[in-house]
């Protein structure tokens, strides 16, 4: 019996995966700005940010990752969240970041929440791709992942595909494999161009705006001293892209639940789409 809890102490200790796979907020992330706005309770399994007149909140993982698959469930601010913007994204640092983005944009009650996402690839954005969803988020917790391999970058939510930006560096276009990115989300007042592109102000009198996170999961190499460490077999995640029921399913999405798509945007790109449309869906 000794033997075996130094064989299981051990593990825990050299497996890069353990903290992740645990799902304790206290073990996973770092309160890094708001102060008492961002709490963690039920032994580590539930994290809220909020947002005031005097601040917002955010938190950040411990663990860096180069390739991976990230999960986390939110629980959106409930009622008027207009103005409001709750952010999940990964995220390198400096001029040239990388960055792969959720955040989902405030509305008033009973008017639906916008989700928007964005990928950044050597300190270039401009990506944007924005959704309605089928559920009311502020109902109830559901699941947002990214999914982060060598080939592309999968966008779920509660497992149904909404977006794929696949490595296009054939046609000229950086692609986020060199740079290790942590998890980072906030809660913040955005109402300068959120909804309705600045239109609709937030409604101070309904503080606290509060979102709420539990389930997060890292299935990922971890970045330490200066190189990634990936399990001996390595996730599915690995090798993923969509086969032909995620085709289907992300068809569904964007035909029923998209609203923008700067690869449609012929306005805003009057010289041509980017090169990295040219593969996408």
């Amino acid at each position: 019996m000794k033997m075996l809890k130094v064989v299981l102490f051990l593990h825990t200790l050299l497996s890069p995966f353990f903290l992740a796979a645990a799902g304790n907020f206290y073990s996973n992330v770092d309160i890094e700005w708001g102060g008492e706005r961002a709490k963690i309770s039920n032994a580590g399994q539930l994290l809220q940010l909020s947002l005031d007149r005097a601040s917002g909140s955010g938190f950040q993982s411990r663990q860096e990752y180069l390739y991976g698959k990230i999960d986390l469930q939110i629980k959106l601010v409930a009622g008027n969240s207009a103005g409001t913007v709750t952010a999940y994204y990964l995220s390198s640092m400096g001029p040239t970041h990388d960055e792969i983005d959720f955040e989902f944009l405030g509305n008033v009650t009973g008017e639906p929440y916008i989700l928007h996402t964005n990928v950044y690839t050597q300190g270039k954005g401009n990506r944007e791709q924005q959704f309605y969803l089928w559920f009311d988020p502020r109902a109830d917790f559901h699941t947002y992942s990214i999914l982060w391999n060598q080939q592309q970058i999968l966008f779920y939510v509660d497992g149904t595909p909404i977006r794929v930006f696949r490595n296009a560096e054939g046609v000229g276009v950086p692609y986020p494999k060199s740079q290790p990115m942590r998890l980072y989300s906030s809660l913040w007042n955005a109402d300068d161009w959120a909804t309705r592109g600045g239109l609709v102000k937030i409604d101070w009198s309904h503080v606290p705006f509060v979102a709420s996170y539990r389930n997060f999961a890292a299935d990922a190499c971890v970045w330490s001293v200066g190189r990634s460490t990936c399990s001996a077999s390595k996730g599915r995640w690995w090798t993923q892209s969509l086969d032909s029921g995620g085709a289907q399913r992300l068809k569904w999405v964007r035909k029923n639940y998209m609203i923008y798509d700067y690869c449609h945007d012929a306005k805003r790109f009057p010289q041509g789409f980017p090169p990295e449309c040219s593969l996408s869906d």
